[in-house]
């Protein structure tokens, strides 16, 4: 028996254990058996049909070409339904190119009038060189010369798959934001016409911003494969961040389905429909969730990609270098589907926690799924990790030594803090972090600390006079942020020694203005100081009559002191 007649007799499942879903595009309808006829019955076909109005696109060849395309696909056991894309080159052979194999149609190259007689045959090109044929799916891609002029062909068919959105139907219902990924001709367009159908069919108000006319078709009227969802044609590709807006802003979508985000602007306009409540289904170049990572233009659609130098204490605490990695805002999409086939994905539908694992140099295992032949999902985790980021340091082992020594830490008595200025919930947020000894007082009578803003401090409320009077310490903060109350807090757990630069100075102020009053002196030189400390001495010198000014350069400059 030949190899042809084996290919023939080829059943979707057999397809299957081979490991070519593709080769499912290429069954056709089933063939109905006899009255009488016992023989057994074939399981269903999980993708529930295919549409590729292939005759469209032959009709725009020359007759000799669409005659050896035929004669092409005809010898092979799967006839067209595995044909990608034609292939026409000035002064070169024509090819077709299907799943596994090519095929020269002819021994005689393409002529510029067989090129002009396509063109002529197809609609208009657009500024990325594409066009398409009047209501189907089909992608004509053009090169030019430096004249302008058409000399090469692309011609890449378009198939609209029932049922590739079976694999994660349940995320595409759940109405969080999904990220499509996969390598060239993987079928991320196809999976996304099928999104478009699937929720507008399901009564959700979808809307496809089609940039090529890619999902929807050519032409003024959608193809069918999107079923009720409307779509928005977009002037020019430099453009589609704009309609991405627009489509939120004037016509009320639930749903908003785009294809290939690949520039800075569209991972933008992502984010603030994302942020407007709306699901967003998209593409975007690349492979992996590590390949996004890696790319700067796309990184914020998975929240972003920052550098942050962290305290000796923290880094000894995470166990991880000074400078870190880590995600910089919430990701655009919730959840990222790798696409490996039709029938075949792996899933993280906790981009944050991925990302953020990936970043502190650990390996994490992705959700895999696969539609079987008998239609149904099959879920498991993956076999093999997603190794740590390229740039990304590895963790240093447990017992390497850091360049950096920690001073002890000597927990002191338990103070109350009383926020002046401070986010009360901030603070204690701090205060559990740290484990320091301490808790958030509601009055001053209970305070045995005040922590407040250096913008507070500067116009001495009536708090801070009164703390000042009754020798109660005041940390200063210049940001109001959980970093900087934890950082104040271990200077406090490290005890009575002086952490607070602001404090001891001003403390040291107030002593050498006491030892003028009572004393022969006639001037007192302070410590160097930067200059933000040197303000607040003068200002305290001038509310005690007492004269001041500044001596040196940095980084000694000080207040002098002097009897007025």
């Amino acid at each position: 028996m030949s190899d042809a007649h084996n290919d023939d007799a080829m059943k979707p499942e057999e397809i299957f254990q081979r490991g070519d879903p593709e080769a499912l595009l290429d069954l056709g309808e089933p063939e109905t058996a006899a009255v009488g006829d016992t023989a057994p019955q074939e399981p269903p076909d999980p993708l529930q049909g295919v549409t590729d109005d292939l005759d469209a696109l032959m009709r725009t060849l020359p007759e000799t070409l669409r005659g050896a395309v035929r004669v092409a696909s005809d010898a092979r056991p799967d006839g067209s339904g595995s044909l990608l894309e034609i292939v026409l080159d000035l002064g070169r052979t024509p090819w077709a190119r299907y799943i596994d194999d090519e095929v020269q149609l002819s021994e005689a190259p393409i002529e510029q009038s067989v090129l002009d007689a396509v063109v002529a045959e197809l609609g208009e090109f657009g500024d990325d060189n594409r066009a398409g044929i009047d209501g189907t799916l089909h992608r004509i891609s053009c090169i030019r010369n430096r004249r302008g002029d058409v000399v090469g062909l692309t011609m890449r068919v378009g198939r609209a798959v029932y049922g590739t959105v079976q694999v994660i139907d349940d995320f595409v219902h759940s109405g969080r934001s999904i990220l499509l990924l996969g390598r060239p001709g993987v079928g991320k367009t196809t999976m996304l016409r099928e999104v478009a159908r699937v929720l507008s069919e399901a009564g959700r108000r979808v809307i496809v911003v089609d940039t090529s006319n890619e999902i929807a078709g050519d032409g003024d009227i959608p193809h069918p494969g999107i079923g009720s969802a409307r779509r928005m044609q977009v002037p020019t590709p430099s453009l589609q961040h704009g309609v991405m807006v627009e489509a939120v802003e004037n016509h009320m979508p639930e749903v908003i389905v785009i294809d290939e985000i690949g520039t800075e602007l569209e991972a933008q306009a992502a984010r603030t429909i994302a942020e407007r409540g709306v699901q967003l289904v998209a593409t975007a170049h690349g492979n992996t969730l590590t390949n996004l990572m890696m790319n700067p233009t796309l990184a914020d659609l998975i929240g972003g990609i920052q550098t942050v130098t962290l305290s000796d204490e923290e880094a000894r605490r995470r166990g991880t270098r000074k400078s870190v990695l880590e995600r910089k805002a919430p990701p655009t999409f919730g959840i990222l589907v790798e696409i490996q086939s039709f029938t075949r994905v792996s899933i993280h539908d906790d981009v944050a926690h991925t990302v953020d694992a990936l970043l502190r140099g650990d390996s994490v295992v992705a959700a895999s799924r696969e539609l079987s032949a008998s239609g149904e999902v099959q879920v498991e985790q993956e076999d093999s990790v997603r190794t740590p980021l390229p740039f990304q340091p590895p963790r240093p082992a447990p017992e390497e030594e850091f360049d950096f020594e920690l001073p002890p830490r000597a927990v002191g008595p338990h103070r109350r803090l009383l926020p002046l200025g401070v986010s009360s919930a901030r603070l204690e947020e701090a205060i559990a972090e740290t484990g320091a000894p301490a808790s958030v007082a509601d009055r001053l009578d209970e305070a045995d600390a005040i922590m407040t803003l250096r913008s507070t401090f500067r116009r001495r409320p009536i708090q801070i006079r009164e703390a000042e009077s009754r020798g109660i310490p005041v940390y200063v903060l210049k940001h109001n942020t959980v970093t900087q109350m934890e950082q104040s807090l271990r200077g406090l757990m490290r005890g009575p020694r002086e952490h607070d630069e602001v404090t001891a100075a001003l403390a040291e102020t107030e002593e050498a203005i006491a030892e003028l009053h009572s004393g022969p002196q006639r001037a007192v030189d302070l410590a160097p100081q930067n200059a933000y400390i040197r303000r607040l001495q003068h200002q305290l010198a001038q509310r005690m009559d007492v004269g001041s000014n500044s001596k040196g350069r940095d980084p000694y400059r000080r207040v002098r002191l002097f009897k007025g």
